[in-house]
């Protein structure tokens, strides 16, 4: 399991590290600068409150599917066939609920307009993924993979001709965007579907309401999670544009924007290790083998690399920002070195929060992801009006801080991993390290980013040297034959 989960996760890293960047820096800030923060503020936070409901859409089916197909491969053409209808089902109610819920919030006409086109690009991602989890439960990973960047590509192809085609000559708008992400997501949702109509030899569509109603139930637990992780995630947009309102609301939305993407894209990469463990943890729980050392392994994979960019994330944080944005670039910058910081916990729930779904440990990290919902809403209220999109920063990283505590709390009670002082140890010796290497970096005469690099470099050194990163191992392990 360890061969399968590094080698797969090699290729998915190429892929996204050959595509996302450019998406990254080249369309993404490209679009922010263009439209300016306000614009992008007034889109970022309706993208978000978008998102507040989007498990409607899928009510736990994607992760109840991933791991019930990876334990029993032989039912993927039964469900398949009802899970497909139940998807728009659902999709019918999320948009009378979210349109009542952003009726009441305030929103109207062009806010309406706005939240109409994202709810659709929020059913063809949620579809995407469902239709993802089949494949990533039969394993097919390298197919999956490339189904991960197709959206993107997609995107850059698009976004490339309206920015620096030369086709019209109006100024880039922000609805350009929305309906490029459209077109890119339907194309990419049509290739899936034909993907996993194949793989399920899938003949027709199956009504079949008591089924229907046992997925829902199974899948209850899912949705309950996700819907309480998501208001944590992403509500803070939503309520700094809300709590300050008018002009500057958006401004702060738009500098909180800012300093989110590149966290969003970061995250988006550790995300890529929850898809791979969730199936690979089911299946090592059912045949009863030992999970502490794929934890290990991936553990210790995120937390080196989350380290490194956390502590280059604050030490050059206004060079960062200066270098990717044209405005707002003090006040983007604070925003961005404290949501940096999250990036360590947030790895951590992918790991430890993944080996608890797919143990089944629902009900716990339900009763916890209340408990982070409920801090975050509070320390918002508390923080934005005073601090703006900052007070929201710290409010992330005090809530994703105490939910990683509290996941890795869970998974030694259930799992009783044996303590061990030595790893220990040395995790707190590279996280010293890493921040003195960086004070030091930071004070060089030399260019900044020649700086970084060395920072980065030696930060890798010691991980290399206190041996969280094997070398040897890994491709020991790469090497041998796969079983």
């Amino acid at each position: 399991m360890q061969r399968k989960f590094l080698t797969n996760l090699g290729f998915l890293l190429l892929l996204n590290l050959l595509i996302k960047p450019f998406w990254i820096f080249g369309i993404d800030r490209t679009v922010q600068n263009v439209v300016g923060a306000e614009d992008f503020g007034f889109y970022f936070a309706i993208f978000n409150f978008s998102f507040l409901f989007n498990i409607l859409f899928d009510f736990g089916i994607t992760n109840f599917n991933n791991r019930n197909i990876a334990q029993n491969s032989q039912l993927l053409n039964k469900h398949f066939s009802s899970i497909i209808i139940l998807k728009f089902l659902l999709a019918v109610v999320y948009f009378i609920v979210t349109f009542s819920v952003g009726i009441i919030w305030g929103y109207r006409g062009n806010e309406l307009w706005m939240l109409g086109l994202l709810g659709i690009n929020q059913f063809l991602i949620s579809f995407i993924l469902y239709l993802r989890s089949n494949v990533s439960a039969l394993l097919l990973f390298k197919t999956d993979s490339l189904l991960s960047v197709l959206d993107r590509m997609l995107m850059i192809a698009i976004c490339s001709v309206l920015l620096w085609g030369r086709i019209t000559d109006q100024t880039f708008r922000i609805e350009w965007f929305v309906y490029a992400q459209t077109v890119s997501y339907a194309l990419t949702a049509l290739i899936a579907l034909l993907i996993v109509i194949k793989k399920a030899s899938f003949r027709r569509l199956n009504w079949n309401f008591p089924f229907f109603l046992m997925i829902i139930r199974q899948s209850l637990p899912f949705a309950i999670l996700v819907l309480l992780m998501t208001f944590y995630n992403r509500i803070d947009s939503v309520m700094i544009e809300r709590l300050i309102g008018g002009v500057q609301g958006k401004e702060q939305s738009g500098i909180y924007a800012h300093a989110y993407r590149l966290l969003d894209a970061s995250n988006n990469i550790a995300y890529l290790f929850s898809v791979l463990l969730l199936p690979l943890f089911a299946r090592q729980i059912k045949s009863g083998e030992r999970v502490e050392n794929l934890v290990r392994l991936s553990f210790t994979l995120l937390f080196v690399v989350s380290v490194i960019l956390a502590a280059v994330s604050w030490f050059y944080r206004v060079e960062i920002m200066d270098l990717m944005y044209d405005h707002f670039i003090p006040e983007s910058a604070s925003v961005f070195g404290v949501l940096m910081g999250c990036f360590i916990a947030i790895s951590t729930t992918y790991v430890f929060g993944t080996l608890l779904t797919a143990n089944g440990n629902l009900k716990q990290l339900n009763l916890i992801a209340a408990g982070g919902m409920l801090l975050n809403i509070s320390l918002n209220v508390l923080l934005i009006p005073r601090f703006g999109a900052l007070g929201s920063a710290w409010t992330s990283l005090i809530t994703q801080g105490i939910m990683a505590i509290a996941q890795i709390i869970l998974v030694l009670i259930f799992f009783r991993f044996k303590f061990n002082p030595k790893f220990l140890g040395a995790l707190l010796v590279f996280v010293i390290g890493v921040v003195l290497i960086n004070r030091v970096a930071v004070s060089l005469p030399l260019y900044w980013l020649q700086s970084l690099i060395l920072a980065i470099f030696l930060s890798v050194f010691l991980a290399l040297v206190l041996r969280l990163l094997n070398l040897r191992y890994f491709i020991r392990l790469i090497a041998s034959p796969a079983g």
